[in-house]
């Protein structure tokens, strides 16, 4: 058994704990929203609204075609709008305390190459911008017997980037030029409209998997892309896509630069479905670092980054309820709390037989071992301060954070073998600590542990979390 030294110093203050266990859609049951209390209970800070509803849609919720059903009607008649479903789901999120956020755009249509739908660039984009101006005005400023929420992230669009190969594009049927500029008019409208009231943004880049072929991370007016020359070499046939979209990315940047549009927030995703995540999911914190780099190298040093699809666990089904997926998934939060990254989004928290949706059980609507996994990642963040917290081995993460005479420190071990723990905690009194498990036996069990020495044992795949009830 490996020995690992964690030291914690609750004095030193290093940030802002940040909503790194935001989810993408919600445990929904049609209308009923009797699941959407684990949302609540686990302090869920955002649920993104992207594939929403259904079988990743529905046709009733979220989407600008469900919500304006036709687009020649008149956008400025609140007769010509459908906000039926989406008002119940966003009334459901709101009461319990879960803020939306809004993806304007469209489902993915995995099965476009029988019949695309509605992934084409809208007709008249400007009109199109027009029809999301009234979307956010009824749910904020209640227009069209609407809400006054205060609902601040509104995405345009999503993973237009994956338009390299159209028998591939599931999400835009459409060149790169027309989503700059659906992007451009849209987002200089909306800011237009509602200042920094809101906080515009896009586009849900499919992945950053190719950064390191950026020539060099001070170099990028270096980087080829497509529309300087449409011939260049993106690299070997199975990292070509990966490499279109780093070349989308920076043609996206100089367009809105030259348009003057604002960028508020920009988001992308990652999955272990490429080699090198798969191998080693810290490589992320790379992309999240070349991320900021981006946005800094074109002015937008003020701009937000939101990683909002992410998930490490899409092997299996039957595995969903083990511990090793909570482990991963608390270790990757506590690791990108000390990126740049500002919000992160797991994908997702909806209900079904899909190894991506590995929060909450289908069958009886019991949360799996994954889900205790944003509950202890909230029990730092509801503390708000984050405090130093190491550890000398570099697959046992730990994160801390404090309140008053209220700390907690949360650790995950994603070696494939147990470890004991050598925990040096300054400035607490060991005798008031709460310990909470989550392993192949526990399932965030609170366990009666005490610090005593500070020896703790944590076996592979496997979490705990120390409650310090008074600091010293």
């Amino acid at each position: 058994m490996k020995n690992v030294s964690i030291k914690i110093d609750t004095d030193k203050i290093v940030g802002k704990m940040k909503p790194m266990h935001s989810i993408g859609q919600p445990p929904m049951t049609g209308l009923k929203h009797s699941l959407f209390h684990y949302l609540k209970e686990a302090g869920i800070p955002y649920s993104r609204l992207h594939d929403v509803g259904g079988w990743l849609g529905g046709g009733l919720y979220v989407d600008i075609p469900n919500l304006f059903r036709d687009f020649d009607a008149d956008e400025n008649d609140p007769s010509s709008y459908d906000f039926t479903f989406t008002d119940a789901l966003i009334e459901g999120l709101v009461e319990v305390g879960c803020e939306p956020y809004f993806r304007l755009g469209v489902t993915i249509e995995n099965e476009h190459q029988r019949k695309a739908y509605r992934i084409f660039p809208p007709k008249d984009p400007a009109k199109w911008a027009r029809i999301c101006e009234h979307v956010i005005r009824h749910y904020r400023e209640g227009w069209a017997d609407g809400f006054n929420y205060n609902i601040t992230y509104w995405e345009i669009w999503n993973e237009p980037d994956d338009c390299y190969d159209p028998k591939s594009a599931a999400m835009w049927h459409g060149t790169p030029e027309q989503y700059y500029e659906l992007y451009s008019i849209t987002a200089r409208h909306l800011k237009k409209c509602f200042g920094d009231s809101i906080k515009v943004g896009g586009y849900g880049h499919c992945g950053l998997y190719d950064y390191d072929k950026d020539v060099n991370l001070e170099g990028f007016d270096r980087f080829p892309t497509f529309l300087e020359d449409p011939d260049f070499d993106m690299g070997e046939p199975d990292d070509t896509f990966y490499s279109f979209t780093i070349s989308f990315m920076h043609e996206f940047f100089r367009y809105q630069k030259k348009t003057g549009a604002p960028i508020d927030f920009f988001s992308w995703h990652v999955y272990n479905r490429h080699e090198t995540t798969r191998n080693d999911f810290r490589v992320v914190a790379k992309h999240a670092e070349y991320c900021r780099k981006i946005l800094d190298k074109y002015g937008y040093t003020n701009a937000e980054h939101h990683l909002n699809e992410w998930n490490f666990w899409t092997d299996g089904v039957a595995q969903r309820d083990q511990a090793k997926p909570a482990s991963l998934s608390l270790a990757f939060m506590l690791m990108m709390q000390n990126t740049s990254t500002d919000i992160m989004c797991y994908y997702d928290g909806g209900l079904g037989y899909s190894p991506y949706r590995a929060l909450i059980n289908p069958d009886n609507g019991a949360p799996y071992r994954n889900y205790y996994a944003f509950s202890s990642f909230n029990t730092l963040y509801r503390l708000n301060d984050q405090v130093l917290a190491e550890s000398d081995d570099g697959k046992v993460f730990v994160g801390a954070a404090r309140q008053g005479k209220r700390a907690a420190v949360v650790i995950s071990n994603v070696n494939d073998f147990d470890v004991e723990l050598n925990i040096d905690i300054k400035g607490i009194s060991k005798d008031y600590v709460q310990i909470h498990r989550i392993d192949e036996i526990n399932r965030y069990t609170k366990t009666g542990e005490i610090l005593g020495d500070g020896i703790l044992k944590l076996p592979a795949s496997g979490c705990i979390e120390i409650e310090i009830c008074d600091l010293q």
